[in-house]
């Protein structure tokens, strides 16, 4: 009886190390970011997206060329909160080495602080 008994706690045992195993790594693909802040990158520099908001933008410099929730380092003008297409300005009496302005749906345009070179850790 004791030897049934053994057997079967193993087997108790090593079934539930299996359930347990499969289900931490169940999300094991996802390579889905969740990201700290929310950013846009134009020339080569990451810009923080600031909850400011600003009037005097000036000309056009640039736009989203690639948006994506996902993890990884992507070239070009990309955004992990603006779709393709989002329009980037300068803003009038501040240069893009500060910040820049993105056109939101709605019309207003939100400030972007640079925070340095994209893809450095």
């Amino acid at each position: 009886m004791r030897l049934k008994n053994w057997i079967f706690a193993v087997i108790i045992c090593t079934f539930f190390s299996l359930v347990l195993t499969g289900c931490s790594n169940s999300n094991s693909n996802n390579n889905s970011a969740d990201w700290a802040i929310n950013f846009v990158v134009w020339d080569g520099y990451i810009y923080k997206i600031s909850d400011e908001y600003v009037d005097d933008i000036s000309e056009e410099i640039g736009e989203v060329t690639k948006y994506s929730d996902m993890e990884g380092t992507y070239s070009g003008n990309f955004s992990n909160k603006y779709e393709k297409g989002t329009k980037y300005y300068s803003i009038k009496g501040i240069g893009t080495e500060i910040a820049i302005a993105i056109e939101e749906k709605d019309g207003k345009y939100r400030k972007a602080i640079r925070d340095g070179k994209y893809g450095e850790e």
